[in-house]
């Protein structure tokens, strides 16, 4: 028998001598239901998700904009739990819905309000800065006033609802308190509610004995898991592993050892939960944090979750919410393969609705497992690539008035809000929606909402821009690992190229004017020393690269299956 840190030398070495395509060919693994997606998709047309994230925020946030139904936000003086003026925007277009906790107060959601404030943050615009601190504002979903000490979806509400809109909110917190740190009394509210959502853990774990999160929320008054009798959120399991996780690496870095010790433990019993869970749990976007979380918690703690098996079931279809699933087909002669959303197969006939939130905030958690498992990378860019070029669909712009809900609204010229979503023969009695770019408001007649433009999605174009950059090659993109790689430990600009053609392709990347090394992680080594400027890349063809830029001539040393440069690690999967 070899012994294994030889074994792992030999490889390595090996690997150095190997033509890149072949490296590269032996290590990927497949995110099955993406391999049915084109390398190609066609039509082809990119925007440019930058400035459409940049175009949502003006819009979204001008207080003064003109003309019906806007302004889209406002503010709220209800100071129900900080003592200082909130903010609301609506979840779609047009949405005069009310608020019963609150006489005449209008309907403001976190998912689009903080979604909308962390979009932008995303795509560098400091939201901290002019008339309103719209960071600080935030505060106001963690509902105090009603004793739940949680970051809930509404400034007044309650858990026991939905896991789904109990997490998320948490995991938009958190996120902007990572990117703005020191920021009002965000950091004391992370701690609070990831003791929280801990204590929930104990619960649901039976101190971590037998771990089950097969539930369709938790009631934090009672301190007590709830079913309601009509669907259980078992991927949740992955919302809450997340908030553990990251609860785990701010206490360490503030030397809470004993608690780091704590919440790694819940962390653990969620991720154990999923591992042992014999079907696909996917009941929102919740699973995403989870197969993510698993990546990280293996890279980064040497653990042995089951990431394939997560991994894939974010895209399958799901037994937890039986229509949703990745759409990976044609509509109308367009490609829309990649976008998230929903394939019905059932006495009402095959039907598909997909829809912008899910698609976008896919790429959030999932881009960033290629740099914890790197043999998922040729996976994740063709995802993207595919998912990238069909969200453009979302968009008014590209659909005639007949094959839209709302065409009428001229609020937004430049398109940087999108529809709900877009759904194809979803109703046996509608011929006429195929590729019809709609939502839920008008088609399910739910009353006081004028439009189905979806702000509540719209708002996560940020999560794309802050991704995606363009190359010297349209069809390459430039995905940028670390974008929403949160509480992330220090690291190299990092940097994933898929090629999508049958031949080698070479694009350029900006380095700047310092000396650089670029390590590729696929195939474990330094493919160019020394540049500077605009340096030229060779991406094999239908492969992957995962390019850190790193200093040139830097120390390498192996620990393990990790590779770092000068102290930081580059490479955690060196298989």
């Amino acid at each position: 028998m070899v012994p294994k840190i030889i074994k792992s030398i030999l490889l390595v070495v090996i690997a150095a001598t190997l033509p890149l395509r072949t490296a590269v060919a032996e290590q990927q693994n497949r995110i099955d239901r993406v391999e049915l997606a084109p390398n190609l998709p066609e039509p082809f047309h990119m925007r440019d998700w930058k400035a459409v994230a940049a175009g949502y925020d003006r819009l979204a946030f001008d207080l003064h904009a003109q003309g019906e139904p806007l302004p889209l936000i406002w503010l709220d003086e209800n100071r129900v739990n900080i003592d200082r003026t909130g903010f609301g925007i609506s979840s779609y277009v047009g949405d005069y819905r009310t608020l019963n906790e609150i006489e005449g107060a209008r309907v403001h959601e976190s998912i689009a309000t903080m979604g909308s404030v962390l979009g932008a943050t995303l795509v560098g615009i400091d939201k901290t800065r002019g008339e309103h601190n719209w960071v600080q504002m935030c505060e106001q979903y963690y509902c105090s006033a009603s004793g739940e000490n949680l970051v809930l979806n509404k400034p007044v509400d309650l858990s026991g609802n939905s896991f789904w809109y109990e997490t998320f909110p948490h995991i938009l917190f958190y996120s902007l308190a990572d990117r703005y740190p020191d920021e009002g009394w965000m950091d004391s509210i992370v701690d609070t509610t990831a003791k929280r959502w801990y204590e929930a853990c104990v619960v649901m774990t039976d101190g971590g004995q037998k771990p089950d999160f097969n539930h369709t929320a938790f009631n934090f008054r009672e301190m007590q898991p709830v079913y309601n009798g009509r669907w259980r959120e078992p991927g949740s399991a992955g919302s809450i592993g997340w908030i553990q996780y990251i609860a785990y690496r701010r206490a360490l870095a503030a030397g809470n050892n004993a608690d780091a010790e704590r919440y790694l433990n819940a962390a653990d019993w969620c991720m154990r939960f999923l591992d042992d869970w014999p079907t696909n749990p996917y009941y929102e976007i919740q699973l995403l944090f989870g197969a993510y979380t698993a990546a990280r918690m293996n890279a980064e703690l040497d653990r042995d979750y089951d990431l394939h098996k997560l991994i894939n079931w974010c895209f399958d279809r799901s037994v937890a919410r039986q229509d949703m699933i990745m759409i990976a087909e044609r509509w109308a002669d367009h490609d829309v393969y990649g976008l998230m959303g929903s394939r019905r197969q059932d006495e009402r006939g095959a039907g598909g609705y997909a829809f912008i939130m899910n698609t976008f905030v896919t790429a959030w958690p999932i881009v960033p497992v290629a740099r914890y498992d790197d043999r998922y990378a040729r996976s994740i860019g063709k995802w993207m690539l595919n998912a990238s070029n069909a969200a453009r669909l979302f968009y008014a712009n590209e659909h005639p008035p007949s094959r839209q809900s709302s065409p009428d609204w001229q609020g937004d010229p430049d398109h940087f809000i999108a529809y709900e979503g877009i759904r194809n023969n979803w109703h046996a009695d509608r011929p006429h929606e195929q590729l019809y770019a709609s939502g839920d408001p008008l088609t399910e007649d739910w009353g006081p909402i004028e439009t189905d433009f979806g702000l509540y999605g719209s708002a996560f174009v940020g999560v794309f821009g802050a991704i995606i950059s363009p190359t010297d090659d349209e069809k390459i993109l430039q995905l940028d690992l670390l974008a929403t790689d949160f509480y992330r430990e220090p690291a190299y600009p990092t940097y994933l190229y898929f090629n999508p053609y049958g031949v080698d392709k070479e694009v350029s990347i900006d380095v700047g004017p310092e000396p650089r090394d670029l390590y590729d992680c696929v195939s474990n080594r330094v493919v160019e020393s020394g540049v500077t400027g605009r340096a030229v890349l060779t991406v094999p063809a239908d492969a992957a690269v995962v390019i850190v830029v790193a200093p040139a001539s830097g120390r390498l040393k192996r620990d393990g299956p990790r590779t770092l440069i000068d102290g930081v690690v580059v490479d955690y999967c060196d298989d």
